[in-house]
């Protein structure tokens, strides 16, 4: 297996699929990353070379800002935010949908399950 940015990248996987099993990377970035390494994105991970392997990880560490960094970077912009008092601070604080969706109904994924207010008597 391939292990680039301290994730086991599966061998059966073609390369840009693999790469976005690391955090960060989606497919169209892991397409880039395949062209900045002069790098077919359709082979197979398990028909790398350790030159090859060795570029992606390169590319990766120098240029772009992936797993336990990027997961960091973005706690700390959710906890400033609610530190300076924020409408989207107050709604991550409070568990509530960020970007405008309704709650009226809906928004059951943030809000978690429903609680029953009232019980029937026996």
């Amino acid at each position: 297996m391939a292990h680039i940015a301290g994730i086991e990248i599966p061998r059966a996987k073609r390369l840009f699929i693999g790469l976005t099993y690391i955090y960060g990377i989606g497919r169209s970035r892991a397409i880039q990353i395949c062209e900045t390494a002069n790098i077919d994105y359709m082979k197979k991970v398990a028909d790398l070379t350790l030159d090859e392997e060795k570029a992606l990880r390169d590319i990766i560490q120098t240029d772009y800002i992936v797993e336990g960094t990027l997961r960091t970077q973005i706690a700390m912009n959710i906890k400033r935010l609610m530190e300076i008092g924020s409408y989207r601070g107050m709604r991550h604080k409070r568990g509530l949908p960020v970007r405008g969706q309704r709650t009226h109904t809906n928004a059951r994924t943030r809000k978690g399950p429903r609680s029953s207010a009232i019980k029937k008597k026996k």
